[in-house]
C-alpha cells in the first residue's frame, strides 16, 4: 500500500513539474498579445439625452441641488 501511495505522489509531482516547465517555455517563446483599450471621446453619442436628463434630475433631487454629475460611465 505504501508503494502505491509513493507512486501516486511521484507521478503527481512529475505532472506539476512538467506542467510548470511547459508554462514557462510557452510564456518565454510565445508571449501573450497585449490588447489596448481605447476610450471613447464622445460619451454623449452613447447615451440618449433623455437618460442623461433623468440621471441629472435624480442627482439633483437626492442631493437637494448640491450634487453635480461630472461623468457618466456604464457599469
Amino acid at each position: 500500500m505504501a508503494v502505491g501511495m509513493v507512486t501516486v505522489f511521484v507521478i503527481l509531482w512529475l505532472v506539476v513539474i512538467i506542467g510548470n516547465v511547459i508554462i514557462r517555455i510557452t510564456n518565454k517563446y510565445f508571449p501573450g498579445v497585449e490588447t489596448v483599450k481605447t476610450q471613447r471621446t464622445q460619451p454623449s453619442e452613447r447615451s440618449s439625452s433623455g437618460k442623461i436628463a433623468a440621471i441629472v434630475a435624480a442627482v439633483d433631487i437626492i442631493t437637494n441641488g448640491n450634487g453635480h454629475v461630472a461623468k457618466i460611465t456604464k457599469v
